[in-house]
């Protein structure tokens, strides 16, 4: 199949367009929180679960590659091209029903790596009691002619013959492409910049390169995942896995959520010391100070679109099985008449998405809820507008975004490709739920025995750079405990 380019966004009358069918799924799923993933078939899954809800996906419909600073701006357009044409029967009518397209971005303007909106054949999906299943077709119809609905869907009639998973064997890792002590230098380089006034907070990034003894089954990494960490938002979409704490922004009948971490300290697995070691991470004032920066770059960026938003004045602890976080969760009313569209700004999106604070003491801060008057346009903001306005947050940056994404380029050495960039999926409404790739692995596409896994933590003055390297290895514990294989050495 040929991907649309950003030059295929307006549909020829005589093009192929998207026939959708929802309807309520007769199969009753049980309550495992791999449930969906179960149905997935091994290759090319899509998937992001929650809890044992959320939309899995496969097979392939259409396909938009974007690149650059239009890279969200392109990717809308052409979503938008192609859900306007599309002939849509929704039984179910919930968030995730009808048609939807799964994404994933790249980090930087300048990565080599393409970003990809996926419109699969086959999803299914399930909010609390309630599943369905929609199929996805084309249509090549001529002017004045009407597509024809394919029958009610029913999950034997598209279940492919799934496979069985596949466990990857013993794995090896190595050092990814810059050494530790390399990756230490230039924490503290980063810590001498923010010292020295030029930046308030950078978050730096490294990568650790495994190797399996037989080819990786994403289905295996996806169900220890979602079994794992439960809490977290499990993700597949074109060879990037992974399960990520960060909700970057949900968009759901004018509604608007975003899930802020910033400010980590590792667990210990007994009760009492991950007691003691959460009030210390909740008063300490280095990671009190990097997580009132992400907070603040959020309230920032979603204000204009907003004509009301909540931003809690305190963090809350967040407990994952590996790590402890400190977590706000920023909500607001979407504008019924605001910003608009990303499509309508195709050609003008910048790389950065948002213009970095000063500080904690930015114009929208912790503890405040604000009130944004905006010039009426159409249409209310999508889930992607949304995205593409909070990236990078402070979380995954730094502050300023543009100091903080130039020291990046400068001291990090590796392109982070979409490690940290929007993840998640887009309705035909435009709502839709896109995390933050953390925790996560690219696997290779030329060779299934091999996976990129990445780890990051923001930089501040009082930064250690042997605690950080610590931090980034407690938070690779989640994919080396997805790939779930003794590891027989390192390098």
């Amino acid at each position: 199949m040929n991907p649309l380019s950003s030059a295929d966004v307006a549909p020829e009358p005589s093009s192929p367009q998207l026939v959708v069918r929802t309807t309520l799924l007769g199969t009753v799923l049980d309550e495992h929180p791999a449930a969906l993933l179960r149905l997935l078939p091994r290759t090319a899954p899509l998937a992001w679960v929650r809890r044992g809800d959320g939309l899995v996906a496969w097979g392939e419909v259409a396909r938009v590659e974007t690149r650059g600073p239009t890279r969200f701006a392109d990717a809308e357009a052409a979503w938008a091209a192609l859900r306007s044409r599309a002939v849509v029967r929704d039984d179910v009518d919930l968030p995730g029903t009808g048609p939807v397209a799964f994404g994933s971005f790249a980090f930087d303007e300048g990565s080599e790596q393409r970003s990809v909106l996926v419109v699969p054949r086959v999803v299914v999906g399930r909010r609390g009691r309630t599943a369905w299943i929609t199929t996805i077709t084309t249509s090549q119809t001529s002017a004045g002619s009407a597509p024809t609905l394919a029958p009610v869907p029913t999950l034997a009639h598209v279940l492919e013959d799934v496979e069985p998973v596949t466990a990857p064997g013993a794995v090896t890792y190595r050092q990814g492409a810059v050494a530790d002590e390399a990756w230490t230098d230039a924490v503290e380089q980063a810590v001498q910049q923010i010292r020295d006034g030029r930046l308030d907070k950078v978050v730096m990034a490294r990568d650790v390169q495994a190797r399996t003894e037989q080819p990786i089954d994403p289905r295996w990494l996806l169900t220890r995942l979602a079994t794992a960490y439960t809490g977290c938002w499990t993700f597949s979409v074109d060879g990037m896995v992974g399960a990520t704490p960060e909700l970057l922004v949900r968009s759901e009948k004018g509604l608007v959520t975003s899930r802020v971490l910033a400010g980590t300290i590792r667990r210990t697995g007994g009760e009492e010391a991950d007691l003691a070691r959460a009030a210390k991470l909740a008063h300490s004032s280095k990671d009190l100070e990097e997580h009132e920066y992400a907070v603040a770059s959020v309230a920032e960026a979603l204000a204009p679109f907003c004509q009301s938003l909540n931003v809690p004045e305190t963090p809350f602890v967040l407990h994952l099985p590996n790590v402890l976080h400190l977590a706000s969760d920023v909500t607001g009313v979407l504008c019924t008449r605001g910003t608009g569209s990303l499509a309508a700004q195709a050609g003008s999106a910048s790389s950065t998405g948002t213009t970095g604070l000063a500080g904690p003491s930015g114009l929208v801060g912790p503890g405040s809820t604000s009130t944004s008057t905006v010039s009426p346009t159409v249409t209310p903001p999508s889930s992607l507008t949304l995205a593409a306005a909070l990236h990078p947050t402070a979380a995954v940056c730094g502050t300023p975004t543009p100091d903080a994404n130039d020291l990046i380029r400068a001291l990090e050495g590796m392109d982070r490709a979409r490690y940290a960039g929007p993840v998640g999926w887009v309705g035909g409404d435009g709502d839709g739920e896109w995390g933050i790739a953390l925790r996560s692995a690219s696997l290779d596409p030329e060779d299934p025995r091999s996976a990129r896994l990445f780890a990051g933590c923001g930089v501040v003055a009082a930064s250690d750079p042997v605690a950080e390297l610590a931090e980034t290895e407690a938070k690779l514990e989640p994919m080396r405990l997805a790939l779930g294989a003794e590891t027989v050495g390192s390098d």
